[in-house]
């Protein structure tokens, strides 16, 4: 069997990229589905020679052209010469032949720049300080400028696309609408004193590689932070209630000299949001399935999520130590889902591994950088800077915090940042070792200090030009979220009418919601939102981040409310100005278990359901005056039995004329406590005299039975 060469070795070897090389390939007509295919030797070196010989033509039209280009300035050389002797006016002559050199040589720039500057190329949204940048002014000019035209702009306030041709096009200069990239290259202009007009200086950009942020994405309790703890060598599955992650965290692994960064994603259903904005943050989905369980319920949602975010999948096959391990049953079930293994001619690569004793994680990482060297991903460290929040929350000592994963440009101390709601200046940066930082670049995961509040999970955070910025930035999203909330339709039918009554009637149970970090309480909210019941509902009136307060019992008090708090604590003077105040303070560590008692307690706000059980069937033959007890009714007992105490319904033709209980029974001259059928009795009701002979007495017990919901 002749030997063959991995595609992504080749391109190694080559220099080039693994998409140029199946590029190559496929112009060639190789058939090959990705970067870890393989090629036979012979063909190998076949496209060895043919990239070798295409570099060698290149060298000489190189080469040649270099040899023209010294050419012509040899040949404008003397001609400045000659023009020199002729002339009688020698300064008068000079500047003409030197001015048509330079056209000469800026004609080699016009190619790429397209008229040098007179065209300037930015890509939209476009804000005052990219044009202001663009147009080589100040920023406060340009402000300046648009004060002019009624328009008040801040420096990072985008600009309308007409506006900005009507601001260029004042300075003599045409604005192009294009992708950035496009424009890097066409907006060089000429050299200084090249061309007349000077030169637009347009901000630099430089794009470099990034590390990839990868997901690991499964089934609860298959090892996906398990698989983690050995990569990382830490320990984080000890510290989580069950041995179950119940937020997102972030890390950085080093992998000889490149760097991964992990995001991981609880496998609970109840953490479905926050699983798929952990997908939105990353590049490549590692989806951990364990090789004994096979393919699960929470497996197949990860790989819908995945599909949805159009990401490369990894499967890692964990477990492999444990006897009951099937390979077989997992990959049938990845083909089930729409996942199809490489060995089964599918594009996916399925990697054995085991998190206890270490056996594949080598080629798991190899296989991971393989997939982010296929993807090219690239940052901007110059760029504004422009993050993910992953996580949020209130720490004792800190203050609010955020972590932070940096999606473009570089986060520094003491920068101004605006995130949803939230602003602030920068007062420390703790990467995922503890550690403080000056700084954090691209793919970087940090904890933010220094925010105004608890940021949502998920919001953007920006870098602003200062702190007033952000401020200011900060309460005109306030002011929009509160307009949002005031937005009602005040046109109501008659059937919203008639729906609202209904729901009037509808019992439910408030609840006060406190937890550890934002992503719980969005997941734990959510949930239990799920709860559906056409009797009762549960409203969660208050909820936020942090320990139980005060002012939460306070709340709960007056609105009958219990408290529900997860992974938080309860001071003790807290604990017992609620037992004063008759609140009551469920802690949970585990959410099965909170949502297993609010959906008792909605049991418990319910009215039980009433059954009635028929006992017996009477019919009255014959009515007794007595002077001291009053009426009664001489009964014959059809069916079942009269019993003392037991409820009562009265019919007459069929018509229900009386709902009570019986009051007494009496057999001959004996008071008895039961008469069975077949048997004669008097039966005395309780507050009513009004039967005739003819009447139809029922007697039935009322059952509770547990409400359901």
């Amino acid at each position: 069997m002749s030997e063959r060469v991995r595609i992504y070795e080749l391109a190694r070897e080559l220099g080039l990229t693994n998409k140029e090389l199946i590029a190559l390939l496929e112009k060639e007509g190789y058939a090959v589905r990705s970067h870890s295919s393989t090629l036979e030797a012979d063909a190998a070196d076949l496209i060895r020679d043919m990239v070798i010989a295409e570099r060698q033509k290149e060298q000489q039209k190189k080469a040649v052209s270099k040899t023209l280009a010294t050419a012509k300035a040899g040949a404008a050389k003397s001609a400045a010469k000659r023009a020199e002797k002729a002339a009688p006016d020698k300064g008068a002559a000079e500047k003409p032949v030197v001015d048509a050199a330079k056209e000469k040589d800026g004609e080699e720039d016009a190619v790429v720049g397209s008229e040098g500057a007179k065209e300037l190329h930015l890509k939209a949204p476009i804000t005052v300080r990219d044009l202001a940048e663009g147009l080589g002014k100040k920023p406060n000019e340009l402000i300046g400028l648009l004060m002019t035209m009624n328009i008040f702009a801040a420096i990072n306030q985008v600009l309308d696309v007409e506006l900005v041709e009507k601001i260029c096009e004042r300075h003599g200069i045409v604005f192009v609408r294009e992708r950035r990239e496009k424009g890097r290259d066409r907006d060089k202009g000429g050299k200084p004193g090249q061309g007349g007009a000077a030169p637009l200086t347009v901000r630099p950009h430089r794009k470099v590689g990034r590390p990839p942020v990868v997901v690991f994405m499964g089934h609860v309790d298959h090892g996906k932070t398990s698989l983690q703890d050995y990569i990382r060598h830490t320990h984080v599955t000890s510290g989580e209630a069950g041995g179950i992650t119940q937020h997102i965290g972030a890390s950085v692994a080093t992998v000889g000299d490149q760097s991964i960064t992990f995001l991981d994603t609880p496998g609970h259903e109840a953490f479905t949001a926050m699983r798929a904005r952990g997908v939105n943050a990353t590049d490549i989905v590692v989806l951990v399935v364990a090789a004994d369980d096979g393919v699960m319920p929470q497996t197949v949602e990860a790989i819908n999520h995945a599909k949805a975010a159009n990401l490369p999948i990894i499967v890692a096959m964990n477990k492999m130590d444990l006897p009951a391990a099937k390979p077989d049953k997992v990959l049938l079930g990845l083909q089930q889902n729409g996942i199809t293994p490489r060995e089964w001619g599918g594009e996916t690569e399925v990697l054995p591994v085991s998190a206890l004793t270490g056996d594949g994680v080598s080629d798991l990482l190899e296989q991971i950088l393989l997939e982010a060297e296929m993807l090219e991903l690239n940052a901007d460290p110059d760029a504004p800077f422009e993050g993910l929040v992953i996580e949020a929350q209130m720490e004792s000592g800190m203050g609010p915090t955020a972590h932070v994963l940096v999606r473009n440009g570089t986060l520094k101390v003491n920068d101004a940042v605006i995130c949803g709601q939230c602003h602030g200046r920068v007062r420390a940066l703790i990467d995922s070792q503890g550690r403080r930082v000056p700084k954090a670049l691209p793919s970087t995961p940090v904890k933010v200090m220094g925010l105004s509040g608890v940021p949502d999970a998920g919001d953007k955070i920006l870098a602003c030009a200062n702190e007033r910025e952000a401020r200011a930035l900060a309460e005109e999203a306030i002011e929009l979220a509160r307009q949002d909330t005031l937005n009602v339709d005040r046109v109501v039918s008659l059937d919203d009418m008639f729906n609202m009554l209904a729901k009037e009637e509808k019992p439910e149970l408030p609840i006060i919601l406190k937890t550890d970090v934002r992503g719980s309480l969005e997941a734990i909210t959510d949930c239990i939102g799920k709860i559906k019941s056409e009797r009762i509902s549960a409203r969660i009136i208050h909820s936020g981040v942090g320990e139980i307060s005060e002012n939460d019992v306070v709340l709960a008090a007056a609105s009958k409310a219990v408290i529900l708090g997860f992974h938080v604590r309860v001071m003790p003077g807290v604990a017992r100005f609620a037992k004063q105040q008759g609140v009551e303070i469920r802690l949970y560590s585990i959410i099965y278990e909170l949502l297993q008692e609010v959906e008792l307690a909605m049991r418990g706000r319910l009215q039980p359901d009433i059954k009635e059980t028929p006992l017996g069937e009477a019919e009255i033959i014959q009515v007794f005056e007595i002077s001291k007890a009053g009426k009664i009714c001489g009964s014959r007992v059809n069916s079942g039995v009269m019993r003392v105490n037991a409820k009562a319904k009265v019919y007459r033709e069929k018509e229900l004329i009386y709902h009570g209980q019986v009051q007494s029974l009496r057999r001959y001259k004996d008071d008895v406590r039961e008469v069975h059928a077949g048997l004669e009795c008097g039966i005395r009701l309780d507050n009513f005299e009004d039967f005739e002979v003819g009447d139809r007495i029922e007697l039935f017990e009322v059952v509770e039975i547990a409400p359901e919901l």
